[in-house]
């Protein structure tokens, strides 16, 4: 017949070993790289995640481009959330994310904006309309165009409307697409264009017009788990992301929601 201090033993072993597993949880973190224009959506997000799992999510936002280099130099993201295709694709070719766990997750809107005290109402898409309100000075906010997903997108909307040579020597461009929002959020530029989404984050800012939506290529989302993710941090809060859960934390800044096994046309 086993003693009280035998039968007490392996039950003192299990609850040891559920406070070591509970332990390992709560230390999990996930680090994830993601596009400027994420910050506040995913900010939320991360919270209501941790809430729920335990595990912490860190962020690190700036430019697409800037941080798939990053990644690619060896920095140590778990998730990546790209603002363009052409980014995640960059490190797809690279083997530098899991494909499998690849997903076109959000859509956006480009916007024309200006300080919300501003007297213009309405931008007309044309080199006068643009010229009015700009004056003889003025510079027109985005990102950098070569490389910053907004500003490829407005270089791909402004040669599709004939105003790329009007407007090209015009540009202020930022490094990403909040810098070019803090630009005339300050009122240091009288235009910029952003995604719907930052315009919304901006309380100082007002949307006065809204690009077609042929003009550029559509503004989308991917996400992927990264090759050297550790643990399943990354997996589980890009499930979350996806799920019914997370959709509210990005519809609340602008956001479109790409349903899955839809193509990821978001206009």
């Amino acid at each position: 017949m086993r003693s009280p201090m035998q039968k007490l033993v392996p039950a003192l072993c299990t609850i040891g070993l559920l406070l070591g597993l509970q332990q390992a949880r709560a230390a999990e973190t996930t680090t994830v790289f993601a596009a400027a224009s994420l910050k506040n959506a995913l900010d939320d997000a991360g919270k209501a995640f941790t809430a729920k799992t335990g595990i912490t999510v860190r962020a690190s936002y700036a430019a697409s481009s800037v941080l798939a280099r990053q990644i690619e130099q060896g920095a140590p993201a778990d998730l990546f959330g790209s603002a363009d295709l052409e980014w995640m694709d960059y490190l797809a070719a690279r083997r530098l994310i899991r494909s499998e766990s690849r997903v076109n997750l959000l859509g956006n809107r480009l916007v024309v904006i200006a300080p919300k005290d501003a007297a213009t109402r309405e931008i007309a898409f044309t080199a006068d309309g643009f010229a009015k309100v700009l004056g003889p000075d003025g510079r027109l906010a985005t990102g950098e165009v070569s490389s910053v997903p907004i500003g490829k997108y407005a270089k791909a909307a402004f040669e599709k409307l004939g105003l790329w040579s009007a407007l090209g020597p015009r540009l202020a461009q930022a490094d990403n697409v909040r810098a070019a929002l803090a630009l005339v959020s300050r009122g240091e530029a009288p235009l910029g264009v952003v995604y719907e989404s930052d315009a919304k984050s901006d309380p100082a800012v007002k949307v006065i017009g809204v690009f077609p939506a042929d003009s550029h290529p559509p503004v989308v989302y991917p996400f992927a788990v990264t090759m050297d993710a550790k643990g399943q941090g990354a997996a589980r809060f890009l499930e979350f992301l996806r799920s019914a859960e997370g959709k509210p934390f990005f519809e609340a800044q602008g956001f479109s929601v790409i349903e899955a096994g839809k193509p990821g046309v978001t206009q």
